[in-house]
């Protein structure tokens, strides 16, 4: 049984890699400053660390590894919130969902977007 669920959460790992990847395309065709490293071989990564710059000092960093999983928003420097595991996948795809509407909408930059959906 620990096999079966050590070998889920590498696959869990390999796909939130992928997908930060993906992210961080994205913001970069939408002209924000994001960044996505790998950690391992790309056919086999072990972790990431994805850093998005979401303007107005809004600042946010996800990290995934074997280790376990992360969230962390600032904003002027300062860390606003920390989420871990479960919690920061789902902050992970709150954010996704977000600039992916401010990118098809007239909305002026995912820094209004963010602030127009936690209210």
């Amino acid at each position: 049984m620990f096999l079966r669920l050590a070998d889920q959460y590498r696959g869990l790992v390999n796909d939130l890699v992928l997908s930060l990847q993906a992210l961080a395309h994205c913001l970069r065709q939408q002209g924000h400053a994001a960044t996505c490293y790998i950690c391992g071989d790309e056919h086999d990564p072990h972790g990431a660390s994805f850093v998005a710059d979401l303007g107005d000092t809004h600042v946010v960093r996800f990290l995934v590894s074997n280790f376990g999983i992360s969230w962390v928003e600032s904003r002027d420097g300062h860390e606003l919130v920390k989420l871990e595991g479960a919690e920061a996948i789902q902050e992970l795809n709150r954010v996704a969902i977000v600039l992916q509407q401010s990118a098809t909408s007239s909305r002026p930059s995912a820094e209004t977007a963010l602030s127009n959906s936690a209210s």
